[in-house]
């Protein structure tokens, strides 16, 4: 693990240990972060960046110079599914889509807890319908972090279900699969985790549940069929209280027989590929994220 890395951790932990408090002032937290937003480096000079509506649901495209016009990655953001926004993503999205040599669709889903489940799924159903209406689904992947790769997989579930075509390839980071909270490393990893508390996870699964059966297939894909899914890659921590959800979704993909591979990267903290930026190793698992999605898409 490369200093950096190591000083990212510590500097994760001081922020989990003093943000301990429940999460009983959500408006508070959202403004918190949009005054960080504009601090969020932009992507480099030749990037072409498109605000759309597709269909209802507001969207951003971000095109390196040196991305294909013929495919394109749809990206799903985390945040727990209660934030997130296109200026925080502003340094992942447009590396993303150089190492995929394509450009990122990225959509901001309604969030919990004023629009519980399934509100960010049927965005993401309606954004991906509108996308295929322009593009061929073969020549598209999916990305999705933490909520956001639990969300991808669920998609992938409902498209299937009801007939429609999938996408090329899925890669999930540090996804967050099964809101049941069953995984052994919950408890495990819950001082190990630098950055997430597990003692709130209840608490985010609460607000976009309200109420929903938490082992729904579409909310929790790990606990639904995997059969026919595309081939995926996901990447996770050793040391995150998440790192389960990876891991027993990796092992239900291979059992229906699905192209997966898995990648336990020792010590990095969740959705590490975010502080890219800073961190080595966020770049060269961005890279290996491209390169598969690469090697599905067509040429």
């Amino acid at each position: 693990m490369s200093v950096r890395a190591e000083l990212l951790r510590l500097a994760l932990r001081l922020f989990k240990h003093r943000g301990k408090r429940r999460l009983t002032d959500l408006e508070t937290a959202r403004r918190r972060l949009r005054l960080l937003e504009p601090l969020v480096p932009g992507p480099p000079g030749g990037t072409r960046t498109e605000h759309l509506d597709a269909d209802g649901v507001c969207a951003v495209r971000i095109a390196v110079p040196q991305a294909r016009e013929d495919v394109c990655v749809l990206h799903f953001h985390g945040g727990g599914y209660v934030i997130g926004s296109a200026p925080l993503y502003r340094d992942f999205t447009w590396r993303i889509g150089a190492a995929a040599r394509a450009p990122v669709l990225y959509f901001d889903y309604r969030l919990a807890p004023e629009h519980p489940f399934p509100a960010a799924l049927d965005d993401a159903i309606t954004v991906y319908r509108w996308l295929v209406s322009r593009i061929d689904p073969r020549r598209i992947a999916f990305v999705g972090d933490s909520a956001g790769g639990g969300l991808a997989l669920g998609t992938l579930c409902r498209l299937r279900d009801e007939g429609l075509p999938l996408p090329a390839a899925a890669v999930a980071i540090s996804p967050w699969t099964d809101l049941a909270l069953t995984g052994p490393s919950l408890e495990s990893n819950a001082a190990a985790d630098p950055m997430l508390d597990a003692t709130r996870v209840p608490e985010f699964a609460d607000f976009y549940l309200a109420g929903a059966d938490a082992r729904h297939p579409y909310a929790s894909p790990l606990h639904g069929d995997a059969a026919g899914l595309p081939p995926t890659l996901i990447q996770v921590g050793s040391d995150e209280i998440l790192r389960d959800d990876s891991v027993r979704m990796a092992a239900r993909l291979q059992e229906a027989g699905c192209p997966v591979e898995i990648e336990v990267w020792p010590r990095m903290p969740h959705a590490w590929h975010l502080y890219a930026r800073i961190l080595p190793e966020g770049r060269e698992a961005i890279a290996r994220a491209g390169h598969f999605m690469q090697s599905w898409l067509p040429r």
